[in-house]
């Protein structure tokens, strides 16, 4: 009979964790993200369908009120950690090179924050106005 022991010890077998040390949070994460970005894409291109054609005082208050800004907030953000998930993703799997793997990373990470920050700040200046 085979000897199925492993060498793993059993609390890396219950985390899950492979070589990388990340496991499954990664994968999960993109789902979850997708996820989300699959309700609000639905609300965002139907607020907009809805705005084609009227004057840009009306979309402005539109797109300050209550109830879109929020929702194009949480738009942006959970696109941008999705994006940056994907990317970091692509650049894991294809970029060998260490110091290059780093740097794209960090560049990863340093653009799709500021994705974020800019979107963020241009959608809160509208809400206030």
């Amino acid at each position: 009979m085979a000897d199925r022991r492993s060498i793993r010890t059993p609390l890396a077998r219950v985390r899950g964790l492979g070589s990388a040390k990340h496991g499954t949070e990664a994968f999960m994460l993109e789902r979850l993200t997708s996820a989300a970005l699959l309700i609000l894409v639905i609300y965002v291109v139907a607020v907009v369908i809805r705005l084609i054609g009227e004057p840009r005082d009306v979309v402005i208050r539109v797109i300050g009120s209550i109830y879109v800004a929020p929702a194009l907030i949480a738009f942006v953000l959970v696109n941008c950690v999705h994006m940056r998930l994907g990317m970091q993703s692509i650049i894991e799997d294809y970029c060998h090179a260490t110091v290059l793997k780093s740097v794209l990373l960090i560049a990863n990470w340093l653009f799709c924050w500021a994705v974020a920050l800019v979107s963020f700040f241009a959608v809160l200046v509208i809400s206030f106005r």
